[in-house]
């Protein structure tokens, strides 16, 4: 599964989701974890109430299963539950990536807790979804 992380110097889960630059990707497994790519998001992030700002970044990590912040809105978290991408809020800014995906991997070897085994639920399509998927067959 991939997992997204807010962050402004790619160790600490330090940004706000709507004002990140940037958004670390790793893929997780019971094996370990590996860094895919950071997402770099430009234009006037610190704007509030600007919705069409978390558009690009909801489309980017839309394959993501989990995205850690420091903080989100209501909006925006909506936004990204609605997409099947569960948002987790971090402890603090001094939470570092490292250890949270070390945690992950842990806990997928054993038994994960509820919120964790239903985010790793397949996505399930809705029905604007599916008539869009209809109109492209």
């Amino acid at each position: 599964m991939k997992i997204a992380f807010t962050t402004s110097d790619h160790i600490h889960i330090n940004a706000h989701f709507g004002w990140a630059r940037e958004i670390d990707v790793y893929e997780v497994s019971n094996e370990g974890y590996q860094f895919l790519e950071t997402l770099t998001f430009s234009g006037d992030l610190k704007e509030d109430g600007n919705e069409d700002k978390i558009t690009p970044k909801l489309e980017a990590i839309n394959d993501c299963t989990i995205i850690y912040v420091t903080a989100i809105g209501g909006s925006a978290a909506a936004r990204l539950i609605k997409k099947g991408v569960t948002p987790v809020k971090a402890k603090s800014e001094e939470e570092e990536i490292n250890e949270i995906l070390t945690k992950l991997v842990q806990t997928l070897k054993g038994n994960p807790p509820p919120w964790l085994r239903k985010a790793l639920q397949p996505k399930t399509s809705n029905f604007t979804d599916d008539v869009e998927n209809e109109a492209t067959v």
